[in-house]
C-alpha cells in the first residue's frame, strides 16, 4: 500500500492548528503525495501560516552553501525568515506572535544533512519559548534498519555533524525529533503526525509515492544512497560530480588518470555491491565547472549497498596515486573531513594508520550503540 505521510494528514489533525498562528518549517520539498504544495493545502484548509522558515537552500532551490536572503511568499504575500543566511539559529523574537511551529521537509537520513539541524535549532528555542512543535512526517529514504558509519564526535560538533548521531541514523525526522529531546533533555511539547503504510524497513522505492527531490544534487534515490559516504569528497579537491547528470556517484578531477585509477580501485574491490565503470565529464557548477575531469562512475546494485567503505577507499587510493594534486580542504574554518567522517580515525585511515576493516568494525560499534539508544525514540516498527 502506498505510504501516506503527515501532511497527507493535516484535515484529519485540524484541532492542532485551527484558530493558531502557525510559523511552518519548509521547502521546496514540502508537497503532499499529491505534489500539492503545503502552503497551498494550510491556506485551502483555513489554517493561518503567519511565517515560514527555511533552510540551506531556501524555498526554492539555491545552490549547495550559499547564503539564503529573507523574503515574502508572493501567494500569500508570507514573511519568509532564512536560517541559512545571517543566522542558523532563530531567536524567541523570530517566533514573536506565533502559536505552534510545524516542520515539513524532506530528509535523507545522513549526519551531514543540514535541514535536520535547522530541526533541532528551531526545537531548543520553541523549547525556551514555550512553542508547541509539531512534525509532519516523511519517509526516510535510506530505511531504518541500516545504522552505518562512525558516531559525531562530541567536541567536533557543527552544522554539518552534531550529537553523536552516525552517518546513516536509521531515522524518520519525526523520530530523530524525538531523539534530541531525549538527549538534550528539552521541556518541549512535540508532536509528531505519523506517516502511514511505513514501517522501519520501508525504503523510497517502497513506498508509492514520487520521487520528492531533498535538494538540489539529489535528483534520484540512487544519488542518495551514494551520497552516503560520498559526501566525504567534499573534504577534498575530488569532484563529487556536482553539475553532472549523476551528482554523487561520478568522481574525479583534471589530474587523474581514469584507466589507471579504474584499474586499482578494480583490483581491490571486495564488495560487489556497486557497479563501476570509468567516466569523463564536465562539470556545470561546484569544483573544475567547465573543465574536462577524469575518473569513475558508481551505481548501486542493491538497495542495501553501503557506500561509506567505497568512498573512503576511492579517497585513498586516489591520496595514493597522485599525492602531489590530492588535498584535503577545509571549510567556515573547520577541518572538513573530521566534521563530515565524525573523528580522526578516518584520517587514519587515509595516512595508512588503520585498515578498512579495522575502522568499518569500530564504526559498526559506535553505530550499534547508537542503535540501542535511539530505540524508545522510534515509532515505526
Amino acid at each position: 500500500m502506498k505510504t501516506i505521510l503527515g501532511l497527507d494528514r493535516i484535515e484529519e489533525k485540524k484541532a492542532l492548528f485551527e484558530g493558531k498562528r502557525i510559523g511552518l518549517i519548509t521547502n521546496y520539498s514540502g508537497v503532499d503525495s499529491l505534489w500539492r504544495l503545503n502552503v497551498d493545502i494550510f491556506a485551502g484548509l483555513g489554517f493561518t501560516i503567519a511565517k515560514l522558515f527555511t533552510p540551506e537552500h531556501g524555498m526554492y532551490g539555491a545552490v549547495a552553501g550559499e547564503k539564503v536572503e529573507d523574503g515574502v511568499y508572493p501567494k500569500y504575500q508570507i514573511p519568509i525568515l532564512s536560517l541559512y543566511g545571517e543566522k542558523r539559529k532563530p531567536s524567541c523574537e523570530d517566533f514573536e506572535g506565533l502559536d505552534l511551529l510545524v516542520y515539513d521537509i524532506q530528509d535523507v537520513g545522513l549526519r551531514y544533512y543540514t535541514f535536520l539541524y535547522t530541526m533541532i535549532y528551531c526545537m531548543e528555542t520553541a523549547s525556551r519559548c514555550g512553542l508547541p512543535f509539531v512534525v509532519l512526517d516523511r519517509p526516510n529514504p535510506l530505511g531504518g534498519e541500516q545504522i552505518l558509519g562512525g558516531r559525531m564526535q562530541k567536541e567536533l560538533g557543527c552544522f554539518v555533524g552534531d550529537y553523536e548521531l552516525p552517518v546513516r541514523y536509521g531515522l524518520t525526522c519525526g523520530e530523530l525529533g524525538r531523539y534530541y529531546r531525549k538527549y538534550a533533555g528539552l521541556d518541549l511539547d512535540y508532536t509528531v503526525i505519523a506517516l502511514e503504510n511505513y514501517t522501519r524497513g520501508t525504503r523510497y522505492p517502497d513506498t508509492g509515492l514520487l520521487w520528492n527531490t531533498p535538494s538540489p544534487a539529489l535528483p534520484d534515490y540512487e544519488s542518495v544512497i551514494c551520497y552516503s559516504g560520498g559526501c566525504f569528497m567534499e573534504a577534498t579537491n575530488i569532484s563529487e560530480g556536482r553539475g553532472t547528470p549523476r551528482p554523487f556517484q561520478i568522481y574525479g578531477a583534471p589530474w587523474m588518470n581514469m584507466d589507471e585509477l579504474y584499474e586499482r580501485l578494480s583490483g581491490q574491490r571486495k564488495r560487489k555491491d556497486f557497479a563501476l565503470r570509468k567516466r569523463s565529464f564536465v562539470p556545470a557548477m561546484g569544483k573544475y565547472r567547465g573543465e574536462l575531469c577524469f575518473g569513475v562512475e558508481f551505481a548501486p546494485l542493491s538497495v542495501k549497498a553501503d557506500f561509506i567503505p567505497e568512498a573512503l577507499s576511492l579517497i585513498r587510493t586516489v591520496k595514493q596515486l597522485y599525492p602531489e594534486q590530492f588535498e584535503l580542504r577545509g571549510f567556515e574554518g573547520e577541518n572538513h573531513m573530521r566534521a563530515l567522517t565524525g573523528s580522526q580515525k578516518a584520517e587514519e585511515y587515509l595516512d595508512g594508520e588503520l585498515e578498512l576493516d579495522e575502522l568499518m568494525e569500530e564504526w559498526s560499534r559506535e553505530a550499534e550503540e547508537f542503535a540501542e539508544e535511539s530505540e524508545e525514540c522510534r515509532i515505526y516498527r
